[in-house]
This record gives structure tokens, sequence and C-alpha cells, in this order.
């Protein structure tokens, strides 16, 4: 019986190593749990037009898209993650301080796009 017990703690023990609790996002990214890459990607590079950024490169393969509106340059990046969910990441560069909320209303546009 104790033999019972123990091998039972230890099959326990085994499956909750294996656990995986994951942190909130750091700022500037979207984690979409379920949703497609195509889905996202069309959405991040509308999203980028939205706001009337140019858009200058779109590289679907690698998850990039680049543009520029004024002085500013924006980068959007999509990523597949191991749990199957997508990740989107936008960054500007540049003389920010012209249009200092341009980032947000790209991702606000990149919400709305996917239904949020």
């Amino acid at each position: 019986m104790n033999v019972r017990l123990l091998l039972s703690g230890l099959v326990l023990a085994v499956f909750a190593s294996g656990c995986v609790v994951y942190d909130t996002p750091p700022p500037g990214y979207t984690v979409v749990p379920g949703t497609s890459f195509d889905r996202s990607w069309g959405a991040a590079v509308g999203a980028l037009r939205d706001q009337g950024v140019t858009v200058t490169e779109e590289n679907r393969e690698a998850g990039v898209v680049r543009g520029r509106r004024g002085s500013i340059n924006v980068v959007g990046n999509v990523r597949t993650q191991a749990d199957g969910s997508v990740r989107v990441q936008f960054d500007t560069t540049g003389a920010t301080q012209t249009d200092p909320t341009l980032i947000d209303r790209v991702s606000q546009a990149y919400e709305r796009r996917m239904g949020r």
C-alpha cells in the first residue's frame, strides 16, 4: 500500500512539474490565443495603413511589416508562439515626439481589426 501511495505521489509530482504559467506580456505586445497567423498578419498590415503609415516592406515569411509616417518609422512583428498563439508587437523609431500617440493608435487599430 505504501508503494502505491509513493508511486501516486511521484506521478503527481512529475505531472505538476510540467505545468506552465504564462506571465502577462510586456507593454507593446499582444498575445492572441487561438488566432491564425493570417488573420493577425492582415490586421497588423491594415492597422498601419489605417493610421496613415506608408508600408514600405511586407515580409510575411519573416513576420515583419515596416512603414513610415512622416519622420517616424513603424515596425510590426507577427510571430506564432510554441503554444500556437500569435504575438504581435509594434515599435516606432525616429522623431516620435512629432506624433507621440501614433504607436497607441496603431495598436488600437489592430485591436479593432481583430474585433476587440
